[in-house]
């Protein structure tokens, strides 16, 4: 199983895990594809925004490998916004190659490509 360095761990200040530490003697734990419904809480809707913005950031459009990221956590996006990059697709392999569809979070998740900062690094630049 391969180990995403530099992947979070988790949601900072909450049990809301994005990797594991080894794998399932078993085997991976089966990907499947969840409805999020408008209900969830904002915490499970944070959550989700946060590993799929590092998701964003760690792999780009890239293919990557599924490792040790949390099957949990991958299933809330699986089939919406991360897709099989490969066929066959075997959803209980940790060596299943995943992609994020960008235009599919555009339309989920607009905000994750919003800037707050300026590009210079001030906050408000009128703030005097």
């Amino acid at each position: 199983m391969l180990k995403h360095r530099g992947f979070p761990g988790r949601l900072p200040g909450t049990d809301f895990q994005f990797v594991i530490r080894r794998g399932n003697k078993a085997g991976a734990t089966r990907l499947v594809a969840r409805k999020r419904h408008a209900d969830r809480r904002p915490a499970d809707r944070r959550a989700d925004e946060v590993f799929l913005s590092a998701l964003m950031e760690h792999f780009g459009e890239e293919p990557f490998e599924r490792g040790n990221l949390d099957a949990g956590r991958l299933s809330w996006l699986f089939g919406q916004e991360v897709l099989p990059a490969s066929e066959p697709f075997d959803p209980e392999s940790y060596e299943a190659l995943l992609r994020v569809d960008f235009a599919a979070v555009a339309r989920s998740f607009p905000h994750l490509f919003e800037s707050d900062v300026p590009e210079n690094g001030d906050k408000d630049e009128d703030w005097a």
